[in-house]
């Protein structure tokens, strides 16, 4: 299970770096059911694959935060294997909660920000924005929301048939060069994306999300992110872009012409305008 885990996330099966975390969270239970003749074996297999995980994409903070907080509860603090279990059992259960919790209430304080009869922007897919979308008019609001597509994965299409399918929401689907455009004509009320995680002063999040949060700058539409507050990272974290295979822009091959596919572009904070979190809304 950890090796399919680790191979799952390396392709990018999963896009939500939360269901990322709660996926080799849940992984690691593969140790419970393992025969160790030593606790230090245990803990050597314990660390070894909580690295492979936490090395199958550098580029989501949560994966990381959830990877060394299930270490370090269990490392050098158990005295016997069963004990060392129990442990990792209990790590397990306290991160996949943390994790789940927080994604629920960033999701509910950003459903209380929505007002009957507004219109967003969004981009790609983000379950938390998708879930406060569903509780606010589940509400009582009206809105109308616009998706990017998100090439060359066209993510956001899968946002837009689920914000289709919730009664009182007037979904649209755009191209991603379309933003500018929405922007200026449609005048949204504002901007509301996920994140993959905040590091100081910069936004990661998936590509196209800088050129949007730029371009509503430019005209005045304010720009909302919202996600759980421990993909908010102070320092520790050193954030590495994962590259998508070429094929997903052009399937045929090519010569002389390299195809860029990056998964995530960084947003400097000094163009948000706000960052809701289980933890409640900051402004910025």
């Amino acid at each position: 299970m950890i090796d399919e885990t680790v191979a799952e996330i390396r392709e990018m099966q999963t896009h939500s770096s939360s269901v990322v975390a709660v996926k080799a969270a849940s992984a690691m239970r593969e140790l419970l059911d393992r025969e160790y003749a030593t606790l230090d074996e245990f803990e050597r297999d314990l660390d070894h694959n909580a690295g492979a995980l936490r090395r199958a994409n550098p580029s989501h903070a949560s994966l990381h935060r959830t990877m060394r907080a299930i270490a370090d509860a269990v490392l050098g603090n158990a005295e016997t294997v069963e004990g060392g279990k129990d442990l990792l059992d209990a790590a397990i259960g306290q991160e996949v909660e943390r994790i789940e919790t927080g994604k629920r209430e960033a999701a509910e304080n950003a459903a209380r920000t929505f007002e009957d009869g507004e219109t967003f922007l969004t981009h790609d897919y983000s379950s938390t924005v998708l879930e406060a979308v569903e509780s606010a008019v589940a509400g009582g609001a009206h809105l109308t929301g616009y998706v990017t597509e998100a090439r060359p994965r066209f993510l956001g299409r899968k946002s837009a048939r689920t914000l289709a399918a919730m009664d009182r929401v007037d979904a649209h689907l755009a191209v991603d060069a379309a933003a500018g455009y929405l922007l200026r004509e449609v005048d949204p009320d504002r901007v509301v994306v996920g994140m993959d995680c905040i590091v100081e002063d910069t936004l990661y999040n998936r590509i196209g999300t800088f050129p949007i949060a730029a371009a509503a700058a430019e005209v005045g539409v304010p720009v909302v992110v919202v996600g759980s507050g421990t993909k908010v990272i102070d320092g520790g974290f050193r954030f590495e872009n994962e590259f998508r295979p070429p094929s997903e822009v052009m399937l045929e091959p090519v010569d002389d012409i390299t195809l860029e596919n990056p998964a995530y572009d960084a947003t400097p904070t000094s163009l948000i305008d706000s960052v809701i979190t289980d933890e409640g809304v900051r402004e910025l």
